[in-house]
This record gives structure tokens, sequence and C-alpha cells, in this order.
């Protein structure tokens, strides 16, 4: 009696966990788009898959591709859903263009945002500052990649506020290391920036103010899914429709990654920490 009692057991415990491998195997695997060289876009995507593989149990693929590409991705359906759409003006175009072949989820950062940066101890308040302290600068701006946004209007700033300054070209990372030296002096720089970014959660920055409005106005982050998502994946769409966080919150994982860890760690590292941030989203 005993062994046929523990043979049932066995027998239900067999087909318990078949059940359980089977409604796994039944989610369909993402495919999830970001582009690798934005530290915001590879912070929020990576988190977000956390959440999606550990709580929701669906298998994610990251694709790491250019800006146009991943908007292509979504609308064709090659992507399952992009977390990196830079809404109304940086990636309006894209949106204006595909808006019919996507679905967006909303954002999932707001206050984002472009412009001219200084550290904390800088005097100037305002772009329209700078000239007057012009030897202070030593009459320069860093700034990142020839032809990015930022640069562009930076361009447009040192002309609408009469500028007699050279906008030096360099990468986002040669841009936070010469912003590092200047700050460990204590000299006057800026630099062209966007937040989020993990330079604000490593030193004490502010935007210089734009009163010509040059930069525009704030921006927001938006999560963009192909049409079909919702159908295969219910769940998923109901927790990225949740899903927003903080510049502190995204800041912390960005900077672990600045500073060495790879992306899939910290971002499991940030959600096992924050489990009542993660219950909010998937309530």
């Amino acid at each position: 009696m005993k062994m046929r009692r523990l043979l049932g057991l066995g027998a239900g415990l067999v087909l318990a966990a078949s059940a359980g491998l089977s409604g796994a195997a039944d989610k369909a695997a993402l495919k999830i788009g970001y582009v690798d060289g934005w530290s915001d876009s590879v912070a929020t995507t990576h988190v977000a898959a956390e959440v999606i593989k550990s709580k929701l149990g669906y298998d994610v693929q990251l694709m790491p591709v250019a800006t146009g590409i991943m908007w292509q991705g979504v609308a064709k359906g090659q992507l399952d859903a992009m977390l990196s759409a830079w809404l109304p003006v940086t990636h309006g175009a894209y949106y204006e263009k595909m808006k019919d072949q996507v679905v967006n989820l909303g954002p999932n950062f707001n206050d984002a945002k472009i412009g001219l940066i200084v550290p904390e101890y800088v005097t100037a308040k305002s772009i329209g500052d700078l000239q007057a302290q012009k030897d202070g600068f030593a009459g320069r701006i860093v700034g990142i990649d020839a032809g990015s946004g930022v640069m562009l209007k930076t361009d447009e700033a040192i002309k609408a506020y009469g500028l007699d300054y050279k906008l030096l070209a360099s990468s986002g990372s040669a841009m936070t290391a010469e912003l590092a030296r200047s700050i460990r002096s204590e000299k006057p720089i800026a630099v062209t920036g966007w937040i989020p970014h993990w330079m604000f959660a490593k030193w004490k920055l502010r935007f210089l103010e734009d009163p010509k409005g040059i930069y525009g106005a704030a921006e927001h982050v938006d999560s963009i899914a192909n049409l079909g998502l919702e159908a295969k994946a219910p769940t998923v769409v109901a927790f990225l429709k949740k899903f927003t966080w903080k510049p502190s919150e995204i800041g912390e994982v960005m900077l672990a990654i600045e500073e060495g860890a790879k992306p899939a760690d910290a971002a499991k590292k940030w959600v096992d920490a924050n489990p009542e941030r993660v219950k909010e989203w998937l309530q």
C-alpha cells in the first residue's frame, strides 16, 4: 500500500513537471531590439528582458541594431518590440512613417532631453552666459560624434547665442573622459549631452538654461511593439505598458555597466534588489 502511494506520488510529480515544461514551451521566444551604443537603451532593454524572462517566463533574444533597422524590424515583425523610441522629435520621422505598422505602448522614461551640460560648480547658468566666460572654458565645447542630433543643435546654439566657441567633435567615451579630467581639477567645461545618461549618476551636473529653445522641449522614451505582440504575449504587453522608471533607477544600472558589469548581470542585480518596484509593473 505504501509502495503504491509512493509510485502514485512519483507519477504525479512527473506529470506536473511535464505540464510545466509544456507551458513554458508554449510561450514563443521574443526578439527585442536595442541600440548598443546608447547606454540608456542598453540598461532599459536588459532590465525589461530580465523581468520578462524571470517573472513572465518567456525566452528573450536581445538584438543590437542601428536605429533605423530597429524601427523597421518592429514594423516588419522581425522584432517583437523595442524600448528606445525618442519621441516626439528625435525619432519623429520614423514614427510618422511607421505608426500604422507598430503599437506605441507608452513611455518607459519621461523628461528625456538633450543640451549643454556643465558641472554643478560652474557659475554660468544659461548658454548665453558662456560668451562672457570664454577664457575659463578655453573657448570650446566638448562634443560627441559629428552629425549626431545634439551636435547639430549645438551648432545652431553657437550661432543663435553669438558664441565665439569651437565645437570639438569626439565620441561619447572621449567626451566623458574629458569631463572627468575637468571635474577632478574643478575646471569649467561644457559638453554636449543628454539624459538619461550614467554621468548624472556619477557626478553632480546640470543643463545650461536654453531660453531660445534651440534644443527643444523634454522628450520621452517610449516602448514600441509589433502589431502581433498582443496576441503572441499579452502579459508582456501588459508589463511594458506599466514599465516606466526614474532617472536615479536607470542611472544606477547605466553606471554599473559603465564601471564594468555585464549588462545582463547589472539588470539581474537591480531586478533582484527592487522587488517592490518590479511588483508595481506586474500588477
